[in-house]
């Protein structure tokens, strides 16, 4: 009678399912560390070297996850881009419409961006990375932020619907001041380190909503104001 070596018998459903559990949790923390060196130093400067010394894994190991150096980019734009939507987006989901949901997302974007000013943030720093280099990865960054600028869109035209702004508001126009708020507002908080710039990135949103606004406004622009944690020494 052949007895089958224990290294060659089927794993039992209970024992694969460990297994599976352990690689995924074993992926999501190198995608956590991952995105934690591409907001420091860029999507292009992660390698799987990097990442294998930072989880104290083999090459071959953490290259095993993904398969190479271009999907681990992708994994990390998902990931970010995830983590904004629960932090920007779905919170502001249980405020009311129109007007009042708009200023939630803004507010909750700033918050975040208020923290980025440290950090980095992934969509600005991949845009300069990848804004003339054709491929996966740009299409997963261009996708994401596509994504979040199509929900802001939206919560402007839920906002003339509701008859917070003006019937004629060019959605697209008013979503493309306020992104260019955010966009100024790294440059000039991260780059020039102007210690208004997050007050005024306020003010700016609110001269914005006046322009366009039906009537009342719903809330003073002067009661509002944002956060800001010292910034760390270089």
């Amino acid at each position: 009678m052949s007895v089958i070596p224990s290294s060659k018998r089927p794993r039992s459903d209970a024992a694969l399912t460990r297994s599976l559990q352990k690689g995924q949790q074993t992926k999501a923390a190198i995608v956590d560390a991952a995105l934690g060196l591409a907001t420091q130093i860029g999507l292009e400067g992660l390698s799987i070297g990097a990442l294998a010394e930072v989880m104290q894994m083999s090459k071959s190991g953490v290259f095993a996850h993904f398969g190479s150096r271009e999907e681990l980019q992708i994994s990390v734009v998902r990931e970010y881009h995830h983590r904004f939507e629960e932090e920007v987006f779905y919170p502001a989901m249980s405020v009311a419409r129109g007007l009042p949901r708009l200023r939630a997302l803004f507010d909750n974007w700033m918050k975040r961006t208020s923290v980025e000013i440290d950090s980095g943030c992934l969509y600005i720093s991949g845009a300069v990375e990848f804004d003339d280099r054709p491929g996966p990865v740009r299409d997963a960054l261009a996708s994401s932020v596509s994504t979040w600028l199509a929900a802001m869109k939206r919560a402007i035209e839920i906002a003339i619907e509701e008859g917070h702004l003006r019937a004629d508001t060019d959605a697209e126009q008013m979503r493309f001041e306020i992104h260019s708020l955010i966009l100024a507002l790294h440059y000039e908080a991260r780059f020039l380190r102007a210690p208004d710039s997050l007050q005024r990135a306020v003010s700016a949103f609110e001269g914005i909503v006046q322009r366009y606004s039906a009537g009342d406004t719903l809330e003073p622009a002067t009661t509002r104001k944002v956060a800001r944690k010292p910034r760390a020494a270089a």
